[in-house]
């Protein structure tokens, strides 16, 4: 039986919320139930139960996976995506060291290519397509008696 996901403390939502970087660029919505930050249509923070997770290049991976508490982000147990660091709770007590990396992981966000949006790639693949008819949409044929 599935695990029914926790929702994120105010406190915790207060945090993220200050720890957005306050560029035109960011793009703020949820994902999963859970306050996330995006650019360039990809995630670089998000929330997710009580953990801030960031998203960021391999070297400051490294870096901060060395801090006690620390942990690649697991949604789900054995399924770690890779990139994805959760920060631990001593950074996330302080203001400035926990800045400092939503702000690796903008830049490391706009870094990336930017992810076309649904809408724009569904447009694409059926320019210059004729719509095909479904079986639903004949009409169907009299039997012959």
């Amino acid at each position: 039986m599935k695990k029914a996901w926790r929702k994120s403390s105010e406190a915790l939502i207060e945090k993220f919320s200050q720890l957005v970087p306050p560029d035109p660029r960011v793009e703020r919505r949820q994902m999963f139930g859970y306050p996330a930050a995006f650019t360039g249509g990809n995630l670089f923070m998000s929330l997710f139960e009580e953990s801030m997770i960031f998203r960021v290049a391999e070297p400051d991976r490294v870096q901060l996976l060395s801090v006690a508490g620390s942990r690649l982000f697991e949604p789900m147990p054995g399924r770690p995506m890779r990139e994805y660091v959760v920060l631990p709770e001593v950074l996330i007590g302080d203001p400035e060291a926990a800045r400092g990396w939503a702000a690796r992981a903008f830049e490391y966000a706009l870094s990336l290519p930017p992810k076309r949006s649904k809408a724009a790639s569904t447009r694409k693949k059926t320019i210059g397509v004729k719509p095909s008819k479904s079986r639903a949409t004949k009409p169907k044929r009299k039997a012959r008696g």
